[in-house]
């Protein structure tokens, strides 16, 4: 079997974010989003993956993956010029897949729960598609299925009266089968191939589709609301380690963990989770709350923090406090007078912020 990792898009909903790079690059408990996916794929013994690229910094995805050596994989790379839908990008691999059953994973999902499980049944049976399904709040943004006596009957991009609350979330067994009909599908109303539209053309045309729920937690990052409630339950899941330095007087509850090379100095809190990445310093009088994130080479001085992703090479001083917020690595916020209010940033790669 093998793996199809998708990395394109556009971003648009986490602007500024994705001003200078790909969403699946963006950081969760400090490591790139698409990197649970090769991870989640890779776990599942499947080590041959293709990432689909394309879009503004799609030389970011190769830099930082290269062919995948450090990661225990081997990668190929395919470009998709311009996002043309899901379908389409898994159009692209049809020489890479060749005759093998493969997974299909959006690289902007986040899913706690192991797939071997799924890929071993998947492997084993002679289903043409498994998709995974997850009840959601609401359905209208998703793909969602129609599910009767443990039935796929139909599937629909985010419907606007949706018959059941079960999101197709972005994690596809399919088969080369797959291809054929992709070929064959017209472009939907927003002129894209939707996965949708295959899916519910293969149950058309009598192949067998079956499904497994996800029970665990299951998030598509497209928001920055998104991003902060997966950085929270990834937070929350990861087991703490102390590889850093600390002075005496700092106070820590929770989980922390904390990277090689960082001091915390005296007068800090810690209240976990809270992650910290590597060569960081944390100086005298700072606060860093709950499902915090904090990237390598960043100084916090002086500062309130909870609740949010710092990322890496961020300089913070000020006495102010910060809650809800991302702020893209790079980035200078220096406030000279003291306030109770909160701030919240969403802020992209290289802002700088002095008053």
């Amino acid at each position: 079997m093998k793996g199809i990792i998708l990395h394109g898009g556009h971003g648009t909903r986490l602007r500024p974010l994705t001003h200078t790079g790909p969403k699946q690059l963006l950081p969760i408990a400090n490591k790139p989003m698409s990197q649970y996916c090769i991870e989640s794929i890779s776990e599942a013994g499947i080590t041959d993956i293709a990432i689909i690229i394309g879009g503004l910094g799609a030389n970011k995805v190769s830099e930082y993956y290269n062919n995948g050596e450090n990661f225990g994989v081997n990668i190929t790379y395919i470009e998709q010029d311009y996002p043309k839908g899901i379908a389409h990008a898994v159009s692209l691999c049809k020489d890479f897949v060749g005759d093998e059953k493969f997974v299909v994973f959006l690289g902007d999902n986040i899913i706690q729960k192991s797939i071997s499980q799924f890929a071993t049944n998947f492997e084993r049976s002679n289903n043409d598609a498994l998709i995974l399904l997850c009840e959601v709040d609401n359905p209208s943004r998703f793909g969602i299925a129609d599910v009767k006596d443990g039935k796929i009957i139909k599937i629909m991009e985010k419907p606007k009266n949706p018959p059941t609350n079960l999101a197709v979330t972005g994690i596809y067994f399919l088969t080369p089968k797959i291809f054929d009909i992709i070929n064959r599908q017209k472009p939907s109303a927003r002129n894209e191939l939707e996965i949708t539209d295959s899916l519910d053309l293969l149950l058309k045309e009598n192949h067998n589709i079956s499904y497994s729920m996800i029970t665990n937690y299951w998030k598509d990052t497209g928001t920055p609301e998104d991003i902060l409630h997966a950085n929270m339950q990834v937070l929350a899941e990861k087991k703490p380690y102390f590889y850093g330095k600390k002075d005496d007087g700092v106070s820590i509850e929770g989980s922390l963990m904390l990277g090689e090379g960082s001091l915390i100095k005296t007068g800090s809190r810690i209240k976990g989770p809270v992650i910290i990445g590597k060569n960081c310093l944390i100086e005298s009088n700072t606060t860093i709350g709950q499902n915090t994130s904090v990237g390598n080479n960043s100084i916090l001085s002086n500062c309130d923090i909870a609740n949010s992703i710092i990322m890496k090479d961020c300089k913070i001083e000020g006495g102010f406090k910060i809650r809800r917020s991302i702020i893209s690595s790079n980035s200078k916020i220096h406030i000279n007078k003291k306030t109770k209010d909160e701030k919240v940033f969403l802020l992209g790669e290289g802002t700088k912020i002095s008053y």
